[in-house]
């Protein structure tokens, strides 16, 4: 069973920083894309990030743009999302996806997700 495992939330001061992990285990995703989601409490999930091995192709969504970044280690099979000078607005859960196409994955419609991961930043 493939199973997606988010780790590295917590509280934390705003301007400081997280570095958010996703680990798979089950089955190998060497050549997949990969994302990154939030979704704070009564909003829609939304894209952070996302990245695709076979093109190199890197997707941010605007309100992280320059201070996020997306990168993954597929002999670990895992991706991670390092978040600098963190805002109240980026409270939320965080949520890891896979899939075979970028274009699902950029749609939320990506095979594997997990579970989530709090990250609540306090001003």
């Amino acid at each position: 069973q493939v199973q997606w495992v988010e780790s590295g939330g917590g509280l934390v001061q705003a301007g400081g920083s997280l570095r958010l992990s996703c680990a798979a285990s089950g089955r190998t995703f060497g050549n997949w894309a990969m994302g990154w989601f939030r979704q704070a409490p009564g909003e829609e999930r939304d894209i952070v990030a996302a990245i695709d091995w076979n093109s190199g192709r890197i997707d941010y969504a605007d309100s992280v743009k320059g201070r996020f970044t997306i990168s993954r280690d597929s002999a670990k099979n895992a991706v991670y999302l390092q978040m600098d000078s963190l805002k109240p607005e980026d409270t939320a859960v965080y949520y890891c996806a896979a899939d075979t196409s970028m274009d699902r994955v950029v749609l939320r419609s990506a095979d594997y997700w997990g579970k989530g991961t709090l990250v609540t930043v306090s001003s």
